[in-house]
């Protein structure tokens, strides 16, 4: 906006010996600013000048200086102070960061990045191979990180990453062992010692990091029930480290089926020591298990081939436990209580699957019921009472 005399009141405008033209004005720090590009007419210059001027007003401006900063050092650093973090969060965040988004966009000044550019490059992880789910964790970081620099560190002016459906990892649906299995599954495991592994974490939904971290003390037989208080944890350098459960919820006291309290009883009698702060689940040579060490040990894959149960995972016992803990008909929150889950999300999915499997046996029922009525009215259905005049 000028004045009278020809000067604006926000900022100026110089013409450059190439005929282009240069605006410069001040932050709202006071600190005067060169603009990143020049105009080929003054009328240009003065709408960029405006516009800014505007931003600064309502509070929508960036800082360009600022925006210089590469997006590599911007998540490291990110990654490093973000808050409350836990050990196992921020390991996989520094994997998918070196990973899968330095090598491509480390170097990029993060006041630079497009929305073309994070298409292409999320475009480029599954040309390469990159699993789905992987994709979408690693877009989902970014899009945190950007988050960030957009609304409190002020280095962009919206978050690139609006690529609808980047977020989604489309996981299929993983399988649900009959309780039959489950037990067959225990007795087929080569060192005896897991046994009582596998009922415990499917009947108490237990995750392979909580169950593996049980002391004795955390097992009351007579109450029948188990105390979560701690997860292991293995890191992608190999090492292992005793932490707080995945969420506030984690630590929590489960109930246990008195079925499977015999099976604890021998494996607290034979395998573990009679200290309260025993290891309740070790490795043949006493160690802290890892998940390399135990499908080893127990020979997991040949047990899963013997039963035709190919590409299960361990934390598919926990699935099967929360699957047969909704369909006892358990409320909301006792779900979630049991899942060590803060949110309704996980356990509304196991209560929908369960209204879903109740839908199918009344459709089952109603079809046999037909099928029957048919048969007795000779192939055709009674139509419905005449109605009375």
């Amino acid at each position: 906006m000028a004045n009278k005399k020809g000067h604006r009141r926000f900022g100026n405008i110089r013409k450059l010996p190439s005929g282009r033209y240069q605006i410069r004005y001040p932050g709202p720090d006071g600190r005067m600013r060169t603009g990143q590009t020049t105009y080929a007419t003054k009328t240009d210059a003065d709408r960029a000048l405006t516009l800014i001027e505007a931003q600064i007003i309502s509070g929508d401006w960036t800082d360009p200086d600022r925006g210089k900063v590469r997006l590599g050092d911007y998540a490291r650093r990110w990654i490093k102070e973000r808050p409350g973090l836990r050990p196992k969060t921020i390991d996989l965040y520094t994997w998918l960061l070196e990973r899968h988004i330095a090598p491509t966009l480390g170097g990029v000044a993060v006041g630079k990045l497009t929305t073309q550019m994070i298409r292409t490059w999320r475009s480029e992880l599954l040309d390469s191979g990159v699993s789905v789910s992987t994709a979408a964790k690693a877009y989902r970081l970014l899009r945190a990180v950007l988050m960030t620099a957009v609304e409190e560190d002020k280095l962009l002016s919206r978050n690139p990453c609006r690529i609808k459906g980047a977020d989604n990892e489309q996981t299929p649906e993983r399988p649900v062992l009959s309780v039959a299995q489950v037990f067959e599954l225990a007795d087929r495991m080569a060192d005896r010692r897991f046994r009582a592994l596998i009922l415990l974490a499917t009947f108490a939904s237990l995750r392979w990091g909580e169950v593996t971290a049980l002391q004795r003390c955390d097992i009351d037989l007579a109450a029948r029930t188990v105390r979560v208080r701690h997860q292991l944890v293995e890191l992608t350098s190999g090492k292992l480290i005793l932490g707080p459960p995945k969420s506030r919820a984690g630590k929590r006291i489960v109930s246990i089926p008195a079925v499977i309290i015999p099976a604890l009883e021998e494996h607290l009698a034979t395998y573990v020591d009679d200290v309260p702060d025993a290891f309740v689940f070790l490795g043949a040579r006493g160690g802290f298990l890892r998940g390399g060490n135990f499908r080893r040990e127990a020979k997991w894959a040949e047990a899963l081939k013997e039963m035709g149960l190919t590409g299960l995972h361990f934390h598919d016992l926990r699935h099967t436990g929360n699957t047969l803990a909704a369909q006892s008909g358990a409320s909301l929150a006792d779900l979630k209580a049991r899942m060590g889950h803060d949110s309704d999300r996980a356990a509304l999915i196991y209560q929908h699957a369960t209204r879903r499997a109740d839908q199918m046996i009344a459709d089952a029922l109603s079809a046999r019921i037909e099928a029957e009525r048919r048969e007795r009215n000779g192939g055709s259905l009674p139509g419905p009472p005449a109605s009375e005049g």
